[in-house]
């Protein structure tokens, strides 16, 4: 029978060296997988580091004026107003001026009846005209009592005492004149003339009414000149010192929805009134047309004259909280710095800002919640009129 060939053993040194090749390449293996772990979890710290520091756009507050201007609600008054009561008590016997009526000044508009006060005067015309009589028979007798004093036909005390009969009886006379002149005087109170010229704008009396002098709180008739009106606004205090007196200012009506007016600042208050902050300004506004009217509701525009031009910022960047108002900027450290401010209008869009900042401060657009003064963050996009620090320059790859 034939012999089958006998395979021949492995040697020992292949094996050992197999057993080697496998050993180092699994600790190569299980080296690298842990190298790689590690690098993946210095990049995933380093990521999570890196996406704690909030990105914030920042800005410089902008000096230039986005309003010169103040607009403010005011009151039309008319220049010239006179409430007309009567001076004596009647009744009313006629009026010719109703309202809307232009008059002129001394043109009689109502007429009242007194029947009393011409009794008075009637009475008061007789007592003088008694007195004067009375006067006049007593400097008569006087004057015959001094021709005998040649005679010693009377003596020196008769005539003494004549002489101050005389004198107290010319004072009275000169007293019945004077309630004469007085009793005159109010009976030309019965005729009700205008002061000066305008218009009739109120009339609150007819024909046959009780008058009673003084008229208590409601006027028979109410005279405005409208021919020049005064424009009344409240100011707020921040803002009197920019008004100028002779300033000029934009007036529009409701009545006139596309005109202007054109009126001139001419008297300042100069006092705040403790309920609403506010100084009241007279502003003479021409009205020679007669299209405005008095006592009506306007638009006042004022020009503002400034010795300093007001920051502004976005209204995204005032945050107001427990802290009060305060704005949220970037020093140069890359680090929040919360200044306190505050504002002097509200433009929309904007604030102008009255301090707390300056121009060369980076304010945060709009702070995220939960910033915290001394935060690290991170300026989005290139930051003007700042140097880079270290910080900014190392994050600058990794934005």
């Amino acid at each position: 029978m034939p012999t089958e060939p006998t395979s021949r053993p492995v040697s020992r040194w292949k094996l050992s060296l197999f057993a080697l090749v496998v050993g180092v390449g699994l600790v190569f293996m299980v080296v690298t997988g842990i190298r790689a772990r590690e690098d993946n979890d210095s990049k995933l710290k380093e990521w999570t580091d890196d996406q704690a520091v909030p990105t914030v756009a920042v800005i410089a507050p902008d000096a230039k004026v986005l309003s010169n201007t103040l607009d403010l609600p005011g009151r039309l008054e008319a220049y010239y107003r006179a409430p007309i009561f009567a001076r004596v008590s009647g009744y009313l016997k006629s009026w010719s001026a109703d309202i809307g009526a232009q008059v002129k000044a001394g043109q009689v508009i109502a007429e009242i009846e007194a029947p009393d006060l011409d009794q008075q005067l009637l009475q008061a015309r007789a007592d003088l005209t008694s007195q004067q009589a009375s006067a006049a028979l007593s400097e008569a007798t006087l004057n015959r009592r001094k021709t005998l004093i040649a005679s010693n036909f009377v003596s020196m005390q008769e005539i003494d005492e004549r002489t101050a009969d005389l004198n107290n009886k010319k004072a009275a006379v000169k007293s019945g004149e004077a309630n004469v002149e007085r009793l005159e005087v109010l009976a030309g109170y019965k005729k009700i003339t205008a002061p000066f010229d305008g218009v009739v704008t109120a009339r609150d009396t007819d024909v046959g009414a009780l008058i009673n002098a003084g008229g208590g709180s409601t006027p028979m008739f109410v005279i405005s000149d409208i021919k020049k009106l005064r424009v009344y606004v409240n100011v707020p205090q921040n803002y009197v010192p920019a008004v100028k007196i002779g300033a000029k200012a934009k007036i529009t009506v409701p009545e006139y929805p596309n005109r202007t007016f054109t009126a001139t600042v001419e008297a300042s208050a100069q006092a705040v009134d403790v309920s609403s902050g506010t100084t009241r300004m007279q502003l003479g506004l021409d009205n020679s047309g007669g299209e405005l009217m008095p006592g009506g509701y306007a638009s006042v525009k004022l020009n503002l004259d400034r010795g300093t031009v007001p920051l502004h910022v976005p209204a995204s960047a005032v945050i107001f909280d427990q802290s009060g108002l305060r704005v949220a900027t970037v020093g140069p450290d890359d680090k929040v710095k919360f200044k306190a401010v505050t504002i002097a209008r509200d433009l929309g869009r904007n604030i102008e800002l009255g301090s707390g900042l300056t121009a060369e401060d980076r304010v945060i657009v709009a702070p995220p919640d939960g910033l915290s003064d001394g935060d690290q963050v991170r300026i989005a996009g290139p930051k003007k009129d700042a140097k880079p620090e270290k910080v900014s320059e190392a994050q600058a790859p990794k934005g």
